[in-house]
């Protein structure tokens, strides 16, 4: 995954996150990861596999493409 596909997925993530009005410590609860996990991803400094990337779609109620939109 590119860095400019890891910083917009961090974006979104965290804007959804926000939005949603949810720590990071109730995120990483829902996905089963370490609260750092959620940090290093909200920074666009790790990636995430496609597993992931739907559990947050279906989370944040929305198509897996937008989070890399």
């Amino acid at each position: 995954m590119s860095q400019e596909i890891r910083n917009k997925l961090a974006q979104n993530i965290e804007k959804l996150r926000t939005k949603k009005k949810i720590s990071r410590e109730e995120l990483s609860l829902i996905l089963g990861v370490d609260n750092s996990y959620i940090s290093k991803l909200e920074k666009g400094r790790i990636n995430i596999t496609i597993d992931k990337i739907e559990q947050l779609a279906n989370f944040f109620e929305l198509d897996a493409y937008l989070l890399l939109k």
